[in-house]
């Protein structure tokens, strides 16, 4: 169990430091991270009752495959300099994207290729109103 405490906190210190750090770097510490406690994540139980197999540390290892899936998009805001994005998502639910939500629900039988522009030009445009 100490192996899990451990784990858990070496990922959240990697995780936390996200907004400081670029793809590269982030993408480095949390190979070495799963390195390290490969062995951990991979580590299966058997349930008794049903004689099925499942990993003994789940929310660790959907913690660190979600990040390591998501790594492309987590650096989106790097990708795009000439958009001013936020690196937290800290003010998306009071008003940066609320305006766009409003305008898509009110559009909501545009197709997904009309509402991936109306999103694009509203990022372009936003600062500009």
């Amino acid at each position: 169990m100490a192996g899990a405490l451990q784990a858990e906190k070496n990922l959240n210190k990697i995780m936390y430091r996200l907004t400081q750090t670029n793809e590269k770097n982030f993408t480095k510490k949390l190979d070495e991270w799963y390195e390290t406690y490969k062995d951990f994540i991979e580590e299966k139980s058997i349930n008794l009752e049903t004689g099925k197999t499942y990993y003994t540390h789940q929310k660790v290892r959907v913690a660190y495959r979600s990040l390591r899936a998501n790594i492309p998009y987590l650096f989106t805001r790097n990708k795009h300099k000439n958009i001013e994005i936020p690196n937290t998502t800290n003010t998306l639910d009071g008003g940066t994207f609320s305006p766009l939500k409003i305008l898509i629900k009110i559009h909501r039988g545009l197709s997904k290729s009309l509402k991936l522009k109306l999103v694009d030009d509203y990022l372009l445009n936003y600062k500009k109103k």
